[in-house]
């Protein structure tokens, strides 16, 4: 299937695996946080995606057009297939082509992949498997999730508001190493015939120290404390993961490093929340601590995430899956993609006051007391994804330029 069909008048090809020695090269660790171009112009790669994926891109790149507009910034947008809608087109989930475009631009704004409609195919036909395809073959190896609680929105917290007041989290996960890519995997019999599925959990030692150091320089630039969290106790990808961290705190005196298990961070993350500042783990743990820490904001709806390499584009997201369930009602909240497109202001492209510009404009929204239903409280009006789109463009308008 695939090769013959067209989207937007191209063919689109499979996409290889990448090879695990390709990804275990050991390079110098500089993180790219920026490619600031003198004359302002920056080409970004739209994907869309499944579900409400096309609507919060829709709103996402609205925004990003009007404020580039007003800072005196050139944006070029490419639209492209992944996901589920790149199965239908193509026969695979990430097309060779829509790599190839991700990597000539600047910067990548994802929606949202996956859907019921794909979840009974085989694992590398299914949506999330193009997700983990991009991730590796950009070498985006550093997730930073912020999980900050709004004072508009502390009273949608599902935490005391004594306990979700003032939380201001940034959790730096390790993306493209561990139980997601390690080998073998697989599925097989043991030696009493009884069907069995394998993961491997493993981690090199550069993969560890690239992803702690980008840890250790967001903590420096926070409060000055960071937190990795392992299963040292247990596990021995783990027990190197504390070894390799507590060595490169010695680089970083001036941040001060603590060390939690996995499962009392969870349990910590819905006690005393505001305990942590940066927190840094490996890429199952991340996964999971990261959603768990966006509940406390109120809504999953709420927050970005910016996955940035040593060079090349980042890939800027909503943490958030694709609802398929109310996917082209217009209900879904826009405002974590807004948000992942002000991160990719900042740290993909380094443009910082943009990237304020589009976050004062959401805050002065919520402010204005609209609200989408995931956010939704007495007192607040309740509007759609389209609306809500609305009322920030409004905002980015309404403002005087931002300063540094």
């Amino acid at each position: 299937m695939a090769a013959t069909l067209q989207f937007h008048g191209k063919t689109f090809r499979p996409l290889a695996l990448p090879s695990s020695a390709s990804r275990y090269s050991p390079k110098p660790t500089r993180i790219m946080c920026s490619a600031v171009s003198q004359s302002k112009r920056y080409t970004i790669t739209l994907l869309p995606g499944d579900g409400i994926g096309p609507e919060i891109i829709s709103v996402a790149k609205k925004v990003l057009n009007l404020t580039a507009a007003l800072e005196g910034i050139d944006l070029s947008f490419q639209e492209m297939p992944m996901g589920g809608v790149a199965l239908d087109l193509t026969g695979v989930p990430l097309p060779e082509e829509t790599l190839s475009m991700a990597k000539q631009s600047d910067a990548v704004l994802l929606g949202a992949i996956g859907g019921y409609k794909w979840d009974a195919n085989e694992k590398h036909l299914k949506p999330e498997t193009g997700l983990l395809q991009l991730r590796a073959g950009l070498n985006v190896f550093a997730n930073l999730r912020p999980a900050t609680v709004l004072p508009q929105l502390v009273d949608a917290s599902t935490l005391k508001k004594e306990v979700a007041e003032g939380v201001d989290i940034m959790v730096v996960r390790e993306l493209t190493g561990g139980i997601y890519f390690g080998k073998p995997r697989g599925f097989g019999k043991d030696e009493n015939g009884e069907e069995t599925g394998f993961n491997t959990e493993v981690y090199a030692g550069y993969e560890i120290d690239r992803i702690a150091r980008v840890a250790f320089e967001t903590a420096r630039k926070r409060q000055g404390k960071l937190c990795s969290v392992d299963k040292a106790n247990v596990l021995e990808a783990s027990m190197l993961w504390r070894k390799r961290v507590t060595a490169i705190s010695s680089e970083y005196p001036d941040v001060e490093l603590s060390h939690m298990y996995v499962d009392n961070a969870a349990m910590q993350l819905v006690r005393y929340p505001k305990q942590f500042d940066t927190m840094v783990t490996n890429n199952i743990f991340g996964d999971i601590l990261s959603d768990e820490a966006s509940m406390i904001t109120g809504s999953i709806g709420m927050l970005p995430s910016a996955s940035l390499g040593e060079s090349g584009p980042g890939v800027f997201e909503p943490i958030h899956g694709s609802a398929p369930d109310i996917a082209g009602q217009d209900k879904a909240n826009p405002l974590a993609t807004v948000l992942s497109a002000a991160m990719l202001l900042r740290y993909g492209l380094g443009e910082e006051n943009a990237a304020k510009r589009i976050e004062a404009a959401v805050l002065d929204a919520l402010d204005r007391g609209f609200r989408t239903g995931d956010i939704y409280s007495s007192g607040t009006k309740l509007v759609g994804c389209k609306e809500m789109g609305e009322e920030v463009l409004k905002s980015v308008e309404s403002q005087v330029p931002a300063v540094v």
